[in-house]
């Protein structure tokens, strides 16, 4: 079969409307494939009881899930640099569909959890991280747009899947509704796969108006390759470490001061609408400002929100607070995807974009568990919050150290 619009040259391609059909088929791949992340949140409880475990063994397997998101990152980003993106999509399904099934039969938590972390977790992977570095190929003008929504399906993700499992959940229990997400996974995100089968064009460097920005070419800065890689990394880790600490505790947070459990949750699903709306204005912005400043913008933003959950403890004030700290946070993890396309070399961004997004997962794991950590041992969330701002603060200073490294003007990397 002919791929759809074949007929496009390199030129055409390129922020072109094919361009725009595979960001809607990305985005829809995230959306659906990020379940992984999720459903294991909306099935904890009922995991529990029926295996009479505490509720501490009942989270491992969100733990194991999220290490194998990590290392599927970095591992699907190789093959996509190597093959394109429509092998890794499809081994993603098969695992997809086939972990949440064969989890439905898990005898007791352990099997469950490994079931979680080396198919659940790993084929999660595929439709974030390596999605982003293959939807990047197709833009220039609009690449901050294009990785911003595609990084936007994880946060639909979360916003859809839990209400829409929550029926089969009451009334057939986990084990069907896992067997439901399974069958849904194979038999959506393989026939999806086969639209992203058009490798992506060369880069090429068109003649522009005078006047007219470049915000995507290549930028020169004083740094090694593998020095900004690891800053990056660093960098990663240190935003989600600061980032974690809302996300993961807000809800025990609100419990603490007597508002209630619903209370947290509704301030994490504010958060969560308000990462979608900063991941997408953030995008807009970065095709203007870059990848370094719109980071910066939104670290900043962060490091404010974190700051202002101190003294602002009072209902209201938490929900302010929750929406501003979502508004900064979410456009923070889609710009390491275009710093690396800005500074790095193309063939290279699957594998530098897994790396980094594999940080910034790792911080969240690091970051959730040391507020807990804190919080035992002072007894309240004051310490834990000083400690995220820390973490912040280093990523604001790394972001600082790149910028002043940039030389301009731009120079060209072969791709």
């Amino acid at each position: 079969m002919r791929p759809l619009f074949a007929g496009a040259s390199a030129a055409e391609a390129i922020d072109g409307p094919y361009a725009w059909f595979r960001l809607a088929v990305s985005v829809l791949l995230g959306t659906i494939g990020s379940i992984g992340m999720w459903a294991v949140i909306v099935v904890l409880p009922e995991v529990q009881a029926e295996f009479g475990v505490s509720r501490s063994d009942a989270s491992l397997p969100y733990t194991l899930t999220m290490i194998g998101f990590a290392a599927g990152n970095v591992a699907f980003g190789r093959f996509v640099d190597r093959i394109g993106v429509v092998v890794p999509i499809i081994v993603a399904a098969l695992a997809l569909g086939g972990g949440f099934i064969a989890a439905a039969y898990a005898a007791d938590l352990w099997q469950f959890a490994v079931i979680q972390g080396f198919l659940i977790g790993l084929g999660t992977a595929a439709t974030f991280g390596p999605l982003i570095a293959d939807v990047s190929h197709w833009f220039r003008q609009r690449r901050g747009v294009a990785v911003a929504a595609t990084a936007s399906g994880n946060y639909l993700a979360g916003a859809i899947w839990p209400t829409a499992l929550q029926g089969i959940l009451v009334s057939e229990g986990w084990r069907a509704t896992y067997v439901v997400i399974g069958v849904v996974c194979l038999v959506t995100m393989v026939p999806l796969a086969f639209f992203l089968r058009r490798r992506p064009p060369e880069e090429i460097n068109p003649v522009l108006p005078a006047g007219t920005p470049a915000p995507h070419q290549t930028r020169s800065i004083d740094l090694s390759p593998r020095a900004l890689q690891i800053l990056l990394v660093v960098a990663g880790l240190g935003c989600c470490v600061a980032m974690s600490m809302p996300q993961v505790h807000i809800v025990a947070y609100c419990a603490d001061l007597g508002y209630g459990v619903a209370r947290g949750a509704e301030m994490l699903s504010l958060m969560l609408v308000g990462g979608v709306i900063s991941r997408l204005a953030s995008g807009f912005l970065a095709d203007y400002i870059g990848g370094v400043k719109t980071l910066l913008i939104g670290s900043l933003g962060q490091c404010l929100a974190l700051i202002l959950y101190m003294p602002f403890d009072g209902l209201t004030s938490l929900y302010v607070v929750s929406l501003v700290f979502g508004l900064s946070q979410g456009g923070i993890v889609p710009s390491y995807a275009l710093i690396v396309r800005e500074y790095l070399p193309a063939k290279e961004a699957g594998q530098r974009v897994g790396l980094v997004i594999m940080a910034t997962i790792i911080g969240m794991a690091l970051g959730g568990w040391l507020s807990g950590w804190i919080y035992d041992l002072t007894g309240n969330y004051r310490a834990a919050f000083l400690n995220g701002i820390a973490w912040n603060l280093l990523n604001i200073a790394i972001m600082l150290m790149i910028l002043g490294r940039t030389r301009t003007p731009a120079r060209a990397v072969p791709a």
